[in-house]
């Protein structure tokens, strides 16, 4: 057969052919050099594409990867914190005297080399959230040098210079701090940017955002500041509650709760023992507690609900979540019944714009915001940033968007080789087009979480499968007491939620 024309040219272009030589070594180089970013182990703790866990075993810690490889063998006595998950700074605590209350620090990379030296200590910043669930943050580390402190990114790029008497987190609110200076008190964040000079003999956050301003203390008053520091609250009470309202605060005048307006102009002082919270709609009234009891009381005064309910917490706009004879439902700013007092728990998310219920059976009941119930079943997960609720109902697992329409696993999932899948009563797995991966032979499985594993359960023990469907750890653990089963390879995640580690 004839090759043609084609492959008959006498000669080649040079100038092409090395213009298509150049061409390939720029991308190769460029190749290499995204890899090297994509893989590189920094120092100075660059967020790398692994993500990082501490490790229990033989009663030492140490560090494992999202792989479940081992980084750091475990073989420290006291837990490594890893403040942020993609970032290779494990933070190790040594030589602790309990007796004197000392220790000593140091910060691990991957390579187990140390890094930060020229810092005393390096210590993460703890917090915890409305739900005192605790978490570090995740942007900053606070650094001691000289006996003063100050903060550093995970690269050790300088945030703030070590020259404050103590950096904190505030409770409740994220990426926010209070620093001392010289026993004055100011507000910075987490890339340092100052929003308040320390200037005030204390200063803390009035609500989950920055934007709500911030109590502030000066010669034993107290008043708020935004975070340009502007007053929005004359400094001249005797103490501001952290209830969040528009243009109304709730301030102390000596013991009794009063609510002004931002001017300082007195709108409720009323025949209450507490203040609990305002509403949203301000003119509706607070919730106020008098003899243990709560109500709600209008601000010229007016009772609108009699103080006979144990709990008081306002859903959508109008609507009430009570609490009476240790069951909880729903009424109107009337007293009207509209959600009859049935259940265990009761809360609304508005984000969500739905309210979660849970039955004397621990049966979660979902409603919509006309209170008509939408879904039963177990609620394993409400994801707002998705927008999806995931439920284990008749032991299946279920999903459903914010308008209560079931999903496809493999539309929320869009990176998971495995779905759970059941039949003749035993759990498996699917591919997304539903091809069996993984046989029934399970009594139970978990889904397949962001690194590729899934659990699963046979004869009473919890196993692991990787995202191929293969076998990576045989079922050996007993893990009915823990509140969450998750694996990476062979570790499992650890019975307290809040120290996020895996064990084996």
């Amino acid at each position: 057969m004839s090759k043609g024309k084609r492959y008959e040219e006498p000669k080649l272009n040079m100038k092409k052919v090395f213009a298509v030589i150049i061409a390939v070594i720029v991308l190769i180089m460029c190749v290499v050099m995204l890899q090297g970013i994509l893989s590189k182990d920094d120092k100075q703790g660059k967020v790398v594409s692994k993500d990082y866990f501490a490790a229990y075993d033989n009663n030492k810690w140490g560090i494992i990867d999202s792989n479940g490889d081992t980084v750091i063998p475990p073989s420290y006595a006291e837990m490594i914190i890893v403040p942020n998950s993609k970032s290779d700074v494990f933070l190790c605590t040594y030589d602790v005297d309990y007796t004197n209350n000392t220790y000593k620090t140091k910060v691990l990379n991957s390579k187990n080399e140390e890094i930060f030296l020229n810092f005393e200590k390096v210590e993460a910043i703890a917090s915890t959230d409305e739900n005192s669930n605790l978490y570090y943050d995740t942007s900053a580390l606070k650094v001691q040098k000289t006996g003063k402190y100050g903060l550093i990114d995970f690269s050790g790029k300088e945030l703030l210079p070590c020259e404050y008497d103590n950096i904190v987190a505030l409770n409740g609110i994220q990426g926010i701090f209070k620093i001392v200076k010289d026993g004055k008190c100011g507000i910075a964040n987490n890339e340092g940017k100052i929003y308040i000079p320390a200037q005030y003999e204390d200063v803390t956050n009035l609500g989950k955002e920055k934007s709500k301003g911030f109590v502030v203390k000066e010669a034993g008053k107290y008043g708020v500041v935004d975070s340009n520091n502007k007053v929005l609250l004359e400094i001249k009470y005797d103490g501001i509650e952290k209830i969040e309202a528009e243009s109304y605060y709730v301030v102390l005048q000596g013991a009794k709760q009063v609510v002004v307006k931002n001017d300082g102009t007195e709108v409720l002082n009323g025949n209450y023992d507490k203040i609990v919270s305002i509403l949203k709609n301000a003119e509706n009234g607070v919730i106020y507690q008098k003899a243990n009891k709560c109500g709600v009381m209008k601000l010229d005064g007016t009772v609108v609900l009699k103080p006979e309910y144990e709990n008081l917490k306002e859903g959508k706009s109008g609507n009430i979540i009570a609490k009476q004879n240790g069951k909880y439902g729903i009424i109107d700013l009337q007293g009207n019944t509209k959600l009859d007092f049935k259940y265990q728990t009761l809360a609304y998310n508005e984000k969500a714009n739905m309210y979660i219920a849970e039955d004397e059976q621990y049966n979660n009941v979902i409603l919509d915001d006309e209170l008509q119930v939408k879904q039963e079943g177990y609620l394993i997960e409400l994801n707002e940033t998705k927008g999806y609720i995931e439920l284990r109902q008749n032991d299946e697992y279920k999903y459903y968007n914010f308008k209560f329409e079931e999903q496809k696993p493999s539309s929320i999932f869009t990176n998971n080789t495995l779905f759970v899948s059941k039949n003749n009563g035993k759990y498996g797995f699917v591919d997304k087009d539903g091809k069996v991966v993984v046989d029934y032979i399970y009594d139970d499985v978990t889904n397949q979480n962001m690194y590729g594993y899934a659990g699963v359960k046979k004869d009473g023990k919890w196993g692991a499968v990787n995202k191929d469907g293969s076998l990576v750890q045989v079922p050996t653990y007993e893990l009915e007491d823990y509140l969450k089963v998750d694996f990476i390879g062979g570790w499992h995640l650890g019975k307290d939620l809040n120290m996020n580690y895996y064990k084996k």
